[in-house]
């Protein structure tokens, strides 16, 4: 039997009388990488922060459950310290804070100073741009370098599971592909993921499945390799028909 991590069951969200998310499904199991695709508006990122409790003023129906226990309700910190963390779409850094203290802060809730230095050495192996600007201010970087220190930030909370907002959006090519082989190789050292992402294709091949959100609904679901395949898919997301 598989092991939720995330279960979403009937999750409705109402912006007074907008009805942004119409009663969805969804399970993230653990080890799992899984994507939610769709167009802009179809209710994804209010999906994410309805999980992590950051919507603004809105009514939520429905039940979430986190590694087994219901979190409506709970605040960002408290999740952060039941290793649930998010990397929300804009990227969200601490501008007046450097490099170095953004992923300090990341790893607010352990106290492990020797393996907090280890993952920030880890991190500055794996992103040599952050290490060479350690001290820089986060608000001078390039949206693709804040990007890497909003997932490396994330992971200092050695999170069960993390949830990332289109971490593509506004970067360049090159920086597109490095984030998205971080996510896998992250995904492969057994974090569990879920990742709103508008570059469909990618974000399917990098999955074991797939979400496919509109208007509100998930109309779609199963095996990311069969949906790249799907000419529905294709046609709507991918580009292709």
């Amino acid at each position: 039997m598989a092991n939720n991590v995330l279960k979403i069951s009937d999750l409705k969200i109402a912006y007074g009388g907008i009805q942004a998310v119409k009663g969805i499904d969804l399970e993230v199991n653990e080890g799992e990488l899984i994507t939610l695709i769709g167009a802009n508006g179809a209710g994804k990122t209010t999906t994410l922060k309805a999980i992590t409790g950051t919507l603004p003023n809105c009514r939520v129906e429905g039940h979430i459950e986190y590694d087994g226990k219901p979190i409506k309700g709970l605040h960002s910190f408290e999740l952060v310290q039941r290793r649930l963390a998010m990397v929300p779409e804009g990227r969200g850094v601490f501008t007046r804070m450097s490099i170095q203290e953004n992923l300090l802060m990341g790893a607010f809730t352990r106290n492990d100073k020797v393996g907090i230095a280890d993952d920030i050495d880890k991190w500055f192996g794996i992103f040599p741009r952050l290490k060479e600007r350690a001290t820089q201010m986060a608000g001078t970087l390039s949206g693709g370098e804040q990007q890497m220190l909003a997932m490396a930030r994330a992971l200092m909370s050695h999170p069960k599971l993390l949830l990332l907002d289109e971490p593509s959006m506004g970067l360049a090519p090159i920086m597109v592909e490095r984030i998205f082989e971080v996510i896998r190789n992250v995904a492969s050292e057994g974090v569990t993921i879920l990742l709103v992402e508008q570059n469909a294709k990618l974000a399917l091949q990098a999955a074991d499945r797939g979400y496919v959100m509109e208007s509100g609904l998930v109309t779609m679901h199963g095996d990311a390799q069969q949906m790249l395949n799907d000419p529905k898919v294709k046609e709507a997301y991918l580009g292709e028909g």
